[in-house]
């Protein structure tokens, strides 16, 4: 009976993940590096504008994301967003401890990007150093439900595309990702700004110690994160009918 609430535990926490595979520390440095690199790289594209170009920010964080994909999604999955973290163990594709030091190091990561991008910024540039707050004209709810549909996008065709059992696709997952990620940008800026993305807007919040709607984009992405995961799962997921159905 012992045993059989160990291995319970078990099944929910990853306690086993974390303490016998070698592989999660390589994991943890790797969603670090990410995380660091898109928030330099995104915001970067945002701070010594003197107005939002929305298709320079769109592009930026759209190719951003597949490219960084491409390099460390062996070694971690390339989350890069609590959003993500969290609608994958929502689905069971990961355990408990696993998600929670991801998320971790995410946010220090976006922290520390931040921090690095105010120093190779002049101060009379750095503007909001690309911090994410709600549009002209639009309530602090309009931009909540902006960033859970921008969200579900994005993780919806997360999961889609990561599917391990489809055999339609015949492109790249990184691409459509970044697709997804243009498209929510060149949409939400207006609106929400487009985070999408918890860790993305924490750290510019952090370093300008800044916190106008930030409940927005933890409450927002999250919400539409977990909603795309698990809608994906319970109606979308490909069966094995699905499977043998294929017109090959």
């Amino acid at each position: 009976m012992a045993n059989k609430e160990i291995k319970g535990a078990d099944s929910v926490l990853g306690l086993s993940e974390i303490t016998e595979n070698k592989a999660i520390w390589r994991m943890l440095v790797a969603e670090f590096i990410g995380t660091f690199l898109l928030v330099v790289i995104g915001c970067g594209s945002i701070v010594l504008s003197e107005e939002v170009v929305i298709v320079r920010i769109g592009a930026t964080f759209g190719i951003t994301v597949p490219t960084l994909a491409q390099s460390i999604g062996h070694v971690s999955g390339c989350h890069i967003n609590p959003a993500v973290t969290l609608s994958l163990f929502a689905t069971g594709n990961i355990k408990l401890l696993r998600a929670l030091l991801f998320i971790a190091v995410q946010l220090i990561g976006a922290v520390g990007g931040s921090a690095v991008l105010r120093l190779m910024v002049p101060e009379e540039k750095e503007h909001s150093l690309g911090i994410t707050n709600i549009g002209p004209g639009i309530t602090d709810v309009q931009g909540f439900l902006m960033e859970i549909i921008l969200t579900f996008l994005l993780l919806f065709i997360i999961h889609a595309v990561c599917d391990p059992r489809r055999k339609d696709i015949k492109g790249s997952a990184p691409l459509a990702i970044g697709l997804a990620v243009t498209a929510c940008h060149l949409c939400g800026i207006p609106y929400s700004g487009s985070s999408v993305n918890p860790a993305r807007s924490f750290g510019p919040a952090v370093i300008m110690d800044s916190w106008e709607n930030h409940w927005v984009y933890w409450a927002g992405p999250l919400l539409g994160g977990v909603l795309a995961g698990l809608i994906y799962k319970y109606l979308f997921k490909t069966r094995k009918s699905d499977v043998d159905s294929y017109d090959f």
